[in-house]
C-alpha cells in the first residue's frame, strides 16, 4: 500500500466531485433543509421551557437525527457506483494498468465518498452548535454526536463502494445500497418486532388487594390471584434493533437525566428502551395490596445501570457487513480477472 498513489487516486475522485455544480447544489439544499429544521424546532418545542424543562435537549435529537437521516439519503447516491461508475465510462482500465494495485484503488474510492459525505457534517456542525449552546448541553454530547455521525457515513460509504465493485451495473448498486441501507434503517425495527413477537414465553401473575368494610376500614386480604400470560422475547433479538444507525447515535451519545431519574431527550428515551430490551420477562411477578404505603419502583436510570451499551454491538454488526462487502468487492474488482459479467465494458 502505498500513501502517494492512494492519495492521488482520492484527489482523482474528489476533484470529479468537486467540478460538479449540482455538488454545490446539494450541498445548499442541505443547508436550507437544515436552517428550516432548526427553525421549526425551536419554535415547537419552546412550550417546554414554561414547564420547567429545557428544550435544548429536544431540538438537539431533533436536528441531530435529521441530518443522519439526509446523510444515509445521499450516502447511496455518492458511492454507489464509484467503482462500477468508472467501469461503465472506460476509466477504470486505465488505473487499473498502472502501478496502483486494486486495494489502493478500492481504498481510495472509499476514502473519497467518506470525504463527500463528511462536507455535510460540516455544513451541519453550525447548527448543531447553535442547538447545543442554546440548550445548555453537554460539550460532550455534541463530540459524541459528530464522531457517530462521522463513523457512519464511513459505514454507509464503504457499503456503497463494496456494492459498486460487486454489482456491475452502476444503477442496481446504487438500488442495492439503498436496499442495504433501509434494512439497517427500517428492516431492523420489522425484524426486532416479528422476532419479538414471534418468540413468546409463558409469566405468571400473583396478586392480592384488601378489603374494606361498609365503613370504608380495612378488613381483610383477598386470596392470591394468579394469571398467566405470554410475553413477548425482545430480549433475544435487542441486538437487531441495536444496529439500526439512529439507535446507535442515541446510545452513543451521553444521556441527561431529571431529578427522578428520566432521560430528559429523546437520544435518552430511546437509549434507555433499547437496553431495557435487553432484560428478560420475570417468570413470576408478585403484587401484594395488602402491604402498607405505595409500591416503589426503580427509575428508567437504575434500570439501565449496568446493561451492555447497546451501540458498540451494534455497530459491530454493520462494520461486519461492510468489511465483508468491501472483500467482496476487492475480490471482484482485482486484476487480471478471470471472469467479468456479459456486456462489461473494460476500456
Amino acid at each position: 500500500m502505498n500513501a502517494g498513489r492512494l492519495w492521488t487516486i482520492v484527489t482523482l475522485e474528489l476533484t470529479q466531485r468537486v467540478r460538479s455544480v449540482a455538488w454545490y447544489v446539494l450541498l445548499g439544499v442541505f443547508a436550507a433543509i437544515l436552517l428550516g429544521v432548526t427553525a421549526l424546532s425551536f419554535l415547537a418545542f419552546s412550550w417546554m421551557s414554561a414547564f420547567g424543562t429545557g428544550a435544548g435537549g429536544a431540538i438537539y435529537s431533533v436536528i441531530v437525527y435529521v441530518v443522519l437521516l439526509l446523510v444515509v439519503l445521499v450516502s447511496p447516491t455518492v458511492a454507489g457506483n464509484a467503482v462500477n461508475g468508472d467501469r461503465d465510462q472506460a476509466t477504470l482500465a486505465p488505473v487499473q494498468v498502472t502501478l496502483a494495485t486494486t486495494g489502493e484503488i478500492v481504498l481510495g474510492k472509499l476514502i473519497a465518498a467518506w470525504i463527500s459525505g463528511l462536507a455535510f457534517v460540516a455544513v451541519a456542525v453550525p447548527f448543531l452548535a447553535v442547538a447545543t449552546i442554546a440548550g445548555g448541553l453537554s460539550p460532550a454530547a455534541l463530540v459524541v454526536s459528530l464522531l457517530v455521525l462521522v463513523v457512519e457515513i464511513g459505514v454507509f460509504a464503504a457499503i456503497g463502494v463494496g456494492l459498486s465493485a460487486l454489482v456491475a451495473r452502476p444503477l442496481f448498486s446504487i438500488a442495492s445500497t439503498y436496499l442495504v441501507v433501509a434494512a439497517f434503517v427500517i428492516g431492523t425495527l420489522i425484524v426486532f418486532g416479528l422476532a419479538g413477537a414471534a418468540t413468546r414465553t409463558e409469566v405468571s401473575s400473583h396478586s392480592r388487594y384488601l378489603n374494606y368494610d361498609a365503613a370504608g376500614r380495612e378488613d381483610s386480604c383477598t386470596a392470591w390471584e394468579e394469571y398467566t400470560y405470554a410475553v413477548p422475547r425482545f430480549d433475544r433479538v435487542w441486538w437487531v434493533l441495536a444496529a439500526n444507525p439512529f439507535v446507535i447515535i442515541a446510545d452513543a451519545t451521553p444521556t441527561a437525566y431529571d431529578r427522578q431519574g428520566n432521560p430528559t431527550d429523546l437520544f435518552g428515551q430511546i437509549a434507555s428502551g433499547v437496553r431495557m430490551a435487553q432484560v428478560p420477562p420475570e417468570a413470576d411477578t408478585w403484587s401484594d395490596g395488602c402491604q402498607g404505603g405505595p409500591e416503589s419502583y426503580p427509575s428508567v436510570r437504575e434500570q439501565t445501570d449496568g446493561l451492555l451499551p447497546s451501540w458498540f454491538v451494534g455497530l459491530g454488526v454493520q462494520l461486519l457487513v461492510a468489511v465483508l462487502l468491501m472483500w467482496g468487492g476487492w475480490a471482484r474488482t482485482r486484476t487480471p480477472a478471470r471472469t467479468l459479467p456479459p456486456g462489461t465494458r473494460v476500456a
